[in-house]
Order: structure tokens, then sequence, then C-alpha cells
């Protein structure tokens, strides 16, 4: 299951929700500082050349008075939008109530936090633009045409840089840091009034700002009337080199934001088909992998209830009759197929039963059944359909396995009388007398399936094929033989294992003698 720690992020990345939050908000800092270095160089290596003493007083006093009102401004309105969330997250962390409303409003704006920073971020540098050519056109002097175009192309590269960055670095911050306290009993990606960016758009951004807009810098740079007159070729390759970075910079974020999900995907893929159903995706996302990620958790959960069922199940009924019924429409009817039944017994049990307690006689019992299942259904592809007191009876045939199961059920027999020679030497080391059982076996067609009533149903066989398999087990104890087979299933058998005829048994429910074969020696005859 998923456990607390992988929905948190490390300790050592946060000491409070408000230090969260404060990451979140220094998170496009970097981004804003990059944008604005290109634009301070490119400023003043071709838009300050152009301007005479006067405008270029206005220039740098625009400078000043933009970055003392409206870049505060900005940032004061993304501050006050992130810390909202500190209160909600706080009473979520403490695990105080909280009012469905302003929980949902909290999620709404974290998943939406890269789109304010985004707006805050290009209003701020788009708005530059008339800002300076409107205070440059009031200033003494004729104004160089050049400004009119080197102006928006300093700014516009420069929100490029800042804006597509600063969105995914929020969005990354805000995945780690405060999807896990906002969504711990919710899904992010089905959130009203939310808009996260879709798989699609993310690559269309991605592809952005990794290499639209280092290109794009650099035809606007050719488009610029002066670019052939540049006596800084640095410039230009510093250019390249942010496109570079830029290209660098969308890889590890796409790695983040987009393989990540994937690799963690097919992690858990791999451990689900290892056979491990106690692993989930704990990945909180927004967007389409956050829908691939509950359904994907929601169908190993129906695995793992399917397996606890069939676990369940199975030990009621048997595994093999469980797999049965779970793949059949539970009804009244049965089937009709070939199979072979074995019915074990132990002999003289009821006798044992009152010269020994009662808890010797369970562990006993316990004991050998345990060990007769195993062989039946682990080794030879058996199904144990029901104990009979002391003894069982076991169907070979159900579902499909490349042995006859009349070989299986003779082998599974053999098997059964070599473990009981181990049980009786400890029973013998103990000083206690050894058990003996007696085997019948028999091939036929019986009808197999769901018996009983609407409300109580036995998977079970019955017929003919089982009537005659338990007849043949109780003339072990008349023929003096631990194991007995009739001809049926003698001839499903192949010629290397050897059998030899007993004089034909009266049973009852039979019209003629049965006729009855044991194993010889060489065929690994049984000692009664």
């Amino acid at each position: 299951m998923i456990s607390e720690h992988q929905l948190a992020p490390p300790k050592s990345w946060y000491r409070s929700i408000r230090s969260r939050l404060w990451l979140v908000i220094c998170g496009p800092v970097f981004a804003q500082l990059l944008g604005s270095a290109f634009n301070i160089w490119y400023n003043s290596a071709y838009v300050q050349p152009l301007l005479n003493p006067a405008q270029l007083s206005v220039f740098w006093t625009t400078v000043k008075g933009f970055n003392a009102l409206l870049y505060p401004t900005g940032v004061g309105i993304w501050i006050w939008i992130v810390l909202a969330l500190q209160r909600p997250c706080e009473q979520l962390e403490t695990g105080q109530p909280i009012d469905h409303d302003r929980l949902l409003q909290a999620r709404q704006r974290v998943i939406n936090l890269p789109w304010w920073g985004a707006t805050i971020a290009g209003s701020i540098w788009l708005l530059c633009i008339p800002a300076f050519l409107l205070a440059l056109s009031q200033a003494p002097g004729e104004l160089n045409s050049r400004i009119f175009s080197d102006l928006p192309i300093s700014f516009i590269i420069s929100a490029l840089i800042a804006i597509t960055h600063g969105f995914f670095i929020i969005e990354l911050l805000s995945q780690r840091l405060l999807y896990p306290v906002l969504f711990r009993d919710a899904r992010p990606d089905i959130v009203p009034g939310a808009f996260a960016l879709s798989l699609r758009l993310r690559g269309v951004f991605l592809a952005f700002s990794g290499g639209v807009c280092p290109i794009a810098s650099l035809l606007l740079l050719i488009a610029s009337p002066h670019f052939f007159e540049m006596r800084d070729p640095l410039f230009a390759i510093a250019v390249g080199g942010v496109g570079i970075a830029f290209s660098l910079s969308s890889a590890w974020m796409v790695g983040q934001l987009v393989v990540e999900p994937i690799k963690e995907i097919q992690r858990v893929a791999a451990a689900v088909t290892d056979g491990n159903l106690n692993v989930r995706i704990g990945l909180l996302r927004a967007d389409e992998f956050g829908s691939l990620i509950h359904e994907f958790n929601h169908m190993i959960a129906e695995f793992q209830e399917k397996q606890l069922l069939l676990e369940t199940f199975g030990r009621h009924v048997g595994e093999q009759a469980a797999i049965q019924i779970l793949q059949r429409d539970p009804n009244l009817d049965g089937i009709e197929q070939e199979l072979t039944v074995l019915f074990a017994d132990l002999r003289n049990f009821t006798w044992r039963c009152t010269t020994e307690p009662p808890h010797q006689i369970v562990d006993l019992l316990n004991q050998f059944l345990k060990e007769m299942v195993d062989i039946v259904e682990q080794q030879h592809n058996g199904m144990v359909n029901k104990f009979l007191g002391d003894g069982f009876m076991a169907l070979f045939g159900i579902g499909d396995h490349p042995i006859h199961h009349s070989v299986r059920a003779v082998a599974a027999a053999q098997d059964m009388l070599d473990r009981l020679r181990t049980i009786n030497e400890e029973l013998e080391s103990q000083g206690r007398s050894p058990l003996a059982m007696g085997i019948g076996i028999h091939t036929g067609v019986a009808v197999v399936g769901s018996i009983g009533s609407s409300r109580r149903l036995e998977y079970t066989a019955i017929g003919d094929t089982v009537n005659v398999a338990a007849r043949v087990e109780s003339l072990t104890k008349r023929v003096g033989e631990p194991l007995l087979l009739t001809a049926a299933t003698r001839q499903a058998l192949p010629v290397t294992i050897l059998t030899e005829q007993l004089p034909p048994q009266w049973v009852k429910g039979q019209p003629k003698p049965l006729s009855i074969y044991r194993i010889q020696l060489n065929g690994r005859k049984a000692d009664s």
C-alpha cells in the first residue's frame, strides 16, 4: 500500500508549511533573473548606444520607477496568492476541520499556481514595452528608429526566458511540496475549476522553452537592423549558450514531469508481474498522468482483492475449484467431462481416536492431510474436492495439463504412500502405532460443476465414476492392497506403468464383478 513517506516530500526540503510555500514563491526567481540578465546585457550593448544623454537619463529613470513600482506590485501579488494556501495546508497537516469550499478553493489554487505565476510575470514583462517606448518618446531629441525594434526584441526574448521556465519550476515545486498536503485523500486530476497543463500542451511548452525560445531569440537578433553591424560577436554566442542551457534544463524538467511517472509506472508494473500486489504508485498529478495513475492503482487493488478471494476461497474448496468457479458463471448446472477420481482413507482411525488424546489425533490428522493435499495439488495438479473425516476425494482432469489425468492420479497415489512411510517412521520413533491407508482410483465421465440450491452451492463431481472410485477404495481392506485401480484407469496408463490384475470383486451398485488392478513391484508397488 502507499505509505505516508511516499506521499510526503523529503524532510530535508522543509521544516514547516510556511517554508514550503516560500520555496514555491522563490522558485521562479532564477528564471526571472536569467531573463533580466539577458535584458540588461542586450539593452547595454544595443539600446543605450542609440540614446542621447537626455534619452538615456529618461531610460534609467524609467528603469528605476518601473522596478520601484510595478515589480514590487507583481511580487506582492504573487506572494499573496501563494501564502493564501498556508492556513488550509496547516489545517490539513494538523488534522483540524476545514470548510469544504475553502479546501476546494485551495486545491484549485495550487493546481493553477503555474498559470498565476506566468500571468503575473508575463504582464510585467510585456508592460515594459509600451512603458519604455512611451517614456522615451517624451524625452528631448529625435528617437532613433531602431529603438522601436530593439526594445521590444529585448523584452520579448527576456519574457520567453523567464515565463516558460518559471512555469515549470512552479509546477514542479508545487507537486513535490504542496500536493502531498492538499491531496492526501483526493485526486488532483478531478478537481473542478482547475486548469492543469495537459500532456500535449506540456510537450509544446517544453519544446517551446527548449527549442523555440533560443531559436526565436537568434531570429529576432537577425531581424534587428544593426545585426550585421554588431561589434560584439560574444553576444550571439551567448544567445546560443542560453539556448543550450534552455535545452538542458528543459530535458531535466521533462525527466521530472513526464519521464519520472512513466518510470514509476514501469517499476510498479514489473513488481506486479513478479507477484507483488502491495505496491502502489504514490505520485500525485493533475494532468492525464493523474487519471492513469489512479486507474493503475485501482487495477492493482482489484487484482489484490481477486487474489485474496482466490486464496481464501481456495482454502475452502481447493485452488483448482476456486479457479473453475471464478471462471464460470455460478449456476446449478454441471458439465460432463472425463476425469480420474481418487479416494483415500485412513484405516482403523476410529479405533485410534479411542486410544490417543484428542489433541494428538487432531495434530496427526492435520499433518496427514497437509502432506497429502500438497502431493495431490502442488505436485500433481489434482484437486482435493472434499474431506471425508479421515480421508478425502481428489479429482484429476479439472483444467488443462499436458499429462493425462490417470497418470497423474496414479503417481500422486504412489507418492502419498511413500510420504505415509515417512510419517510412520516418525510415529514409530515416538512409540506410537503407524498409520495405514487405502487408495482407490477410477477413470470415467462425471458431472462436474456447482451443485446444490440457489442459497447454497458446492463445487463437486457426481456420477457413477465417483461411486465406483469410492467402492474401489473400500476394496483395499478386503483385498489387502493399499492401492487399487480399475480397468478404465489401467487402459489410460502408458505401458511403462506395469500393473497386475487381481480377481474380480463384487461391489455394491454394479451389475457385474469389477476388474481391479494393483501396481507391480517394478512399477513401484506399494507395501500395505
